[in-house]
């Protein structure tokens, strides 16, 4: 398989993906694609939390699939770029495939104290955040593993594993770097 000059960011909930997707684009000079973005919109306009919008896809898989064809369809036209999805290295399996993980903990406590995601996620604890990413996390991987027969917690699907847990992003972002220069002089 041919590499392209295209990076797919996936990880858990709140490891950091889009904080550090920032960085790289700015560092490499790229551009971005983001389908996290989309889908949170998409829940915002129908008046819905993530959440609720994952169960209502559960039952609308078209829109999922049009979400990863997206993806795909843009890689075929662009180069130098990130793409911030789930299904990323799926949907383009030419990219460098890089996976964040979390610690669910601080993973609820970081989407706990994020302002961008309180139009979709309403939480009065901590507590109540990590359970609903808990959920999430399930019922995302229950539905991919239905509609395209892959796990995206499969670390076997990636070139890189990143813990976020206890590094910045700006320390996840130059480790990705480095790590994707040596895989495409490989």
């Amino acid at each position: 398989m041919e590499k392209r000059h295209i990076i797919s960011l996936a990880g858990d909930l709140a490891s950091g993906k889009g904080e550090t997707s920032k960085i790289l684009i700015e560092k490499l000079r790229y551009g971005i694609y983001r389908n996290g973005q989309y889908f949170r919109e998409l829940a915002k306009k129908m008046n819905m939390s993530v959440t609720e919008f994952n169960i209502y896809v559960e039952k609308h898989p078209e829109i999922d699939r049009d979400i990863e064809k997206s993806a795909a369809e843009y890689a075929k036209n662009n180069d130098n770029f990130v793409i911030d999805a789930r299904l990323g290295w799926y949907a383009v399996p030419e990219s460098f495939k890089v996976y964040l993980k979390v610690d669910i903990d601080v993973a609820a406590k970081r989407a706990f104290y994020d302002e961008d995601r309180k139009d979709t996620e309403k939480f009065d604890t901590i507590e109540e955040q990590k359970e609903d990413m808990l959920k999430r996390y399930k019922l995302e991987n229950e539905r991919y593993f239905e509609l395209y027969n892959v796990r995206k917690d499969d670390m076997s699907n990636y070139d890189l594993v990143v813990d976020t847990t206890n590094i910045l992003p700006e320390q996840v972002a130059d480790k990705i770097i480095e790590e994707y220069k040596k895989w495409l002089e490989e």
